[in-house]
């Protein structure tokens, strides 16, 4: 068996790092759900503004999601701590803002069931593929963009709640990224899903692909 070159050791050992930047910013991301949460939610915070600071976090975490893919590139810093953590956070920012909206009657509850549906079927189908030797999905630039979408919506439905010039502004555009966000979402968690139905007819001595399950042709 040949021996491992040096590149595929630091490749390795980069990938196994947890201290890294990006990593920091993700786990500061993570520490801004609950208050994201809290801000929507608290009793009689429209007095002091709580909906316009829950917009701040969710701004602050849009910026640090976009800084630290641009630092890992920069630096070097990619990590498999990193490749989960950062989808993760994503899902659990739209999760929060789902059900606070929800709770709130700003979307429709058939809305939040079908999107929060789609990400606990994706992660029902990650056991079975780890027991045939792949890793998490890949994360596509169909899925990080309906992400966005999704992430953008959420601050204008919530600006178009109140009176105003800017809420008559905002609502077209809250309405058209919640719509093209909620079908892209549920379109690309369908292109996940047929690549766990690939991975599923490869035989097992064939899988264990790293990164996830085959791509779609």
């Amino acid at each position: 068996m040949a021996e491992p070159s040096l590149t595929s050791l630091l490749a390795q050992l980069g990938r196994d790092r947890v201290l890294t930047v990006p990593n920091l910013l993700s786990l500061l991301r993570l520490a801004g759900v609950p208050v994201f949460l809290y801000l929507l939610l608290v009793p009689g915070g429209a007095a002091w503004g709580a909906d316009v600071w829950a917009i701040v976090v969710l701004a602050l975490g849009g910026i640090t999601d976009w800084l630290d893919g641009k630092l890992a590139r920069l630096l070097g810093q990619y990590s498999a701590l990193g490749a989960l953590l950062d989808p993760a956070v994503d899902r659990l920012y739209i999760l929060a803002a789902l059900l606070a909206l929800g709770v709130r009657d700003v979307v429709p509850w058939w809305a939040v069931i079908a999107l929060v549906a789609r990400d606990l079927v994706l992660a029902a189908t990650l056991p079975v593929l780890r027991s045939r030797g792949y890793g998490p999905y890949q994360v596509t630039y169909l899925g990080k963009g309906a992400t966005f979408l999704l992430l953008y919506a959420f601050p204008l439905l919530l600006a178009a709640q109140a009176q105003g010039w800017f809420a008559d502004l905002a609502r077209p555009f809250a309405y058209a990224f919640s719509v093209w966000g909620t079908a892209l979402y549920l379109y690309t968690g369908a292109l996940y899903l047929a690549q766990f139905v690939r991975a599923l007819r490869t035989p097992v001595d064939r899988a264990g692909v790293a990164g996830g399950p085959p791509p779609e042709d």
